[in-house]
This record gives C-alpha cells, sequence and structure tokens, in this order.
C-alpha cells in the first residue's frame, strides 16, 4: 500500500515591498496591468496575492492576431502567453485610449512604445539604453520615491514660472500704460527694479523650488502659469496705479 510521505509546494514568492508599492499606485489611482509569457491561471493567482486590483480579470494572448490583442487590451488586467511583439501591441493599444503607459519589462520592443520605459540595473544593456529610467538598486520599491520628487519638480517649476512670468507681464503692462496715460512718468528707477527681481523674483522662487510638494500634477502648466502669472500681475499693476492716482 502506497501512502504519501510529503507534499512538495512550489510557489512564487512575492517580495513584500512589491505589495506596498502596488498598494501605493492603486492609491494614487494608476491602473496596473500584468503581462507575462506564462500561463494566466497563475499568473492571475500571483497578481492577487500582490494585492492587484481586477486580478481575476486575465486571458491568454496565445494563438490571437495583432487585431484581436488589440481588442482586448483594455478589457483584462492580467495577460499569459505573451510574445515581445503583442508586448508592444498592448502597449499601443493602451495609449491609444489616452492614457500614459509606463512599462517595466526587459523586452525592447514594449519599451520603446511605452511614454515611460523603465528597467533595472541588473536588465539587458540593450534595455537600460532605451530606457527613460534605470532603477540602480533593482528595486522597485523606489518608483513612489521617483514620482514623489517628479511631482515636486514639476510642481515647484509652475509655482516659480508664475513669479517670472508675472514680473514680465506687470513691467510690460506698466510700460504701456505710461505711453498711453498722458504725463505719467515711468516709476521705477533701474535700482526699483533690481530690488523687485531680487526680494519679489529671486529670494522667493529660490525657496519655491526646494520646498517639498508632494501634490499631484493637475491641470495644463501653461494654463496653471498664466492664470497666477495674471492675476499676480494685474494686481501688482493695481497697486502702482493707485499710489499714481494718489500722488496726483
Amino acid at each position: 500500500v502506497m501512502k504519501p510521505i510529503a507534499i512538495i509546494s512550489i510557489a512564487d514568492n512575492i517580495r513584500e515591498d512589491a505589495i506596498t508599492t502596488i498598494k501605493w499606485f492603486k492609491e494614487n489611482d494608476v491602473a496596473v496591468r500584468v503581462i507575462s509569457g506564462d500561463n494566466p491561471v497563475t499568473v492571475s493567482e500571483v497578481a492577487r496575492r500582490a494585492g492587484i486590483e481586477n486580478a481575476d480579470k486575465f486571458i491568454s494572448l496565445e494563438g490571437l492576431n495583432d487585431k484581436e490583442v488589440e481588442n482586448v487590451a483594455n478589457s483584462y488586467t492580467v495577460f499569459g502567453r505573451v510574445t515581445p511583439e503583442q508586448k508592444a501591441i498592448l502597449v499601443r493599444s493602451i495609449k491609444s485610449e489616452g492614457n500614459t503607459v509606463a512599462m517595466t519589462v526587459n523586452d525592447i520592443l514594449a519599451l520603446k512604445e511605452a511614454d515611460c520605459a523603465i528597467s533595472v540595473a541588473s536588465g539587458s544593456e540593450a534595455a537600460r539604453n532605451v530606457s527613460h529610467l534605470v532603477l540602480m538598486d533593482n528595486n522597485f520599491n523606489s518608483m513612489p520615491k521617483i514620482v514623489a520628487e517628479g511631482r515636486r519638480v514639476i510642481n515647484n517649476i509652475k509655482n516659480s514660472s508664475s513669479l517670472y512670468l508675472m514680473k514680465t507681464l506687470f513691467t510690460a503692462i506698466l510700460a504701456a500704460l505710461v505711453l498711453i496715460i498722458p504725463n505719467m512718468k515711468y516709476p521705477f528707477l533701474p535700482a526699483n527694479v533690481l530690488l523687485l527681481e531680487v526680494c519679489v523674483i529671486g529670494v522667493p522662487s529660490f525657496f519655491l523650488s526646494l520646498q517639498p510638494n508632494n501634490a499631484r500634477v493637475q491641470g495644463k502648466f501653461i494654463t496653471h502659469v498664466m492664470s497666477r502669472a495674471v492675476a499676480g500681475g494685474v494686481l501688482m499693476i493695481l497697486c502702482v496705479m493707485s499710489m499714481h492716482i494718489a500722488d496726483a
């Protein structure tokens, strides 16, 4: 009589930091897709354990033509039995729906199609060469920090740009008013303008560029900058004109 004496279980180990990273992206409304050459059922179970939302929506791309791959690209979360060519098609199809796509694989075709190609230092040299971002510590747990730094840079540049453009609008409008209004002289000397450059523009923009800012990047860059610059420039003009009227 044969009796079982042991059970051997083979499973993919999920790094704890991977779960944390996926959770962070989920909280920031980033949709995670898993594209693999393995069996889709296995990949789906691993994705579920990693905390990926809708991990039960999986499909095998084995035997599908390019058109069929395009049709299912935006309907599933997990894709199994995927060839390198199909990965590029998936990325292209997801982008066609107006999405910004970041790719974290070693497949050159998919990396070149993605808006943001991410590879690791231990990956192939070809993948590193076409990637926009290379993780030197081979740890995707660094991604939230990278996104936070990107947000800080973009948001602070937007705020600093508003300051510089505000000064430009102010001086341009004030010069136009001096030409239009009879007997009005330009109210500033070069020393006054230098004081404006240092105290209102230079020093504040320096500190603005260094301050922490993890807020999501929202809206259009030009719209954001212009809305603040115009408001600030008009307010400064009103202050100067009120002083001019008071002196008159």
